[in-house]
């Protein structure tokens, strides 16, 4: 059973530690859109917009480097070289600054890029280190570093929002666990999505009494129930698809996000499920591995690319459901749009997912790495008379509830600053 933490009133709604002012912060992040990419992290993008009108927000989302990456095509830091300097996103202030890091290594590549992310910050922070209250470090390593790092040097608290991969994976590696050793401990608050996570945090030396789970929220105006005809409508449901059933997986196309699984137990129930189709949305570097392995069954496995965040509540509502069959997972927000969306899902016993899926009439789980179990998971839910508006009730609440918790965090974290300096 996980740890219990404090888990921030949603519908807190705190100003400025007993003060009119409003709250100013800095968010230090590698998990932001930017121009080149404008769907990625599209939960840091909706919470980080709602707290910017809760507070006073700056972003610093920072752009990977390393030398000589012009000349190499294929690199991610060759396609990002064209994300301007500053942006204003979701009305965000954005600065890109570019900091080093070495592709492939983990460990190394981390404490070059706190290296090299501090000195391109510091400059900036010093000039408005009057105008700052708090930093907050939005993934653990290196930007939790970083935070903390910057925050010690101006006198203000610093909290680490985790995510998942960045402890759950992280951790298991001997170079980033090194190196989370360094800020988790150090910073005021560990903002996690799900109490898994926060038992992770405390598992790396995080003071139980520091962490704080606040979950995610989902948009209420994209992820609502609409009718499956009109959704398959809108979407141009695919010809080879009929008017049978559909498992969607919407998420990146890679090993660890169990895609090799699902399509092994995909082709596994195909021949008793002759009317259900699997369709995958996304993009990912197990892209072609992941179309050879599903080549055998033709048109039953489609594959969509990545699709635009207002198109993806239309898939999920054409869905008859949704599946992640992930390794390891924080709290993954696609299982909150789809009971948004009223449909049932199919997920892994991991992280933070037997937190969403915590009823047996929103779907059902399944053992990580078993795509036996998880077939016949697919088939079962599939045929279920489900009740989307049931669903939907038990989806979780809105952007605006979730930054209003983190904001209370935000607000906690400088108030017992003060206590500290008063004491």
């Amino acid at each position: 059973m996980n740890a219990s933490f404090p888990r921030v009133a949603s519908s807190t709604h705190a100003t400025g530690g007993g003060s009119a002012r409003r709250l100013r912060v800095l968010v230090i992040t590698r998990i932001f859109p930017n121009a080149v990419e404008p769907l990625s992290s599209p939960f840091n993008r909706q919470q980080f917009a709602a707290l910017g009108g809760l507070c006073d927000l700056s972003v610093m989302a920072t752009i990977p480097w390393f030398p000589g990456a012009a000349l190499v095509p294929r690199s991610r830091s060759w396609g990002l070289r064209k994300v301007p300097r500053r942006d204003v996103i979701a009305g965000l202030d954005v600065a890109h600054p570019r900091v080093a890091y070495v592709p492939g290594l983990a460990g190394l590549s981390g404490a070059l890029e706190v290296a090299s992310l501090a000195p391109a910050l510091l400059p900036w922070i010093l000039r408005r280190r009057r105008d700052l209250d708090i930093v907050l470090g939005s993934w653990a390593y290196p930007d939790g570093a970083a935070a903390v790092a910057l925050a010690r040097l101006i006198g203000v608290p610093a909290v680490i929002k985790v995510h998942g991969s960045d402890l759950n994976v992280q951790s298991t590696m001997l170079g980033p666990r090194t190196n989370l050793s360094f800020p988790l401990p150090r910073a005021a608050r560990v903002v996690a999505v799900s109490a898994a996570l926060g038992a992770k945090a405390v598992s790396l030396g995080v003071a139980p009494d520091r962490v704080r789970v606040v979950p995610n929220g989902t948009d209420a105006s994209l992820f609502r129930v609409r009718d499956r005809a009109e959704a398959r409508r809108a979407v141009a449901w695919p010809a080879p698809l009929g008017e049978g059933r559909m498992v969607l997986y919407c998420g990146r196309i890679e090993g660890e996000k169990g895609v090799m699984d699902l399509i092994a137990a995909f082709a596994g129930i195909a021949s008793r499920a002759p009317d259900l189709s699997l369709v995958l949305l996304g993009e990912g570097r197990a892209l072609a591995e992941a179309k050879t392995l599903a080549a055998p069954l033709g048109d039953r496995i489609v594959f969509l690319g990545a699709r635009p965040l207002a198109e993806v509540p239309l898939w999920m509502a054409a869905s008859t459901l949704l599946t992640l069959p992930s390794h390891a997972e924080g709290s993954p927000n696609v299982i909150r749009e789809a009971l948004a969306c009223g449909r049932p899902v199919v997920g892994t016993a991991v992280g933070g997912i037997p937190e969403l899926l915590d009823s047996p009439e929103l779907g059902a789980m399944v053992p990580a790495r078993d795509p036996a179990r998880l077939g016949e998971a697919l088939l079962d839910v599939a045929g279920r008379d489900a009740d989307p508006a049931a669903i939907a009730a038990r989806s979780g609440g809105s952007w605006d509830e979730s930054a209003a918790a983190l904001l209370a965090v935000l607000n906690d974290a400088r108030g017992e600053r003060r206590e500290e300096a008063r004491a």
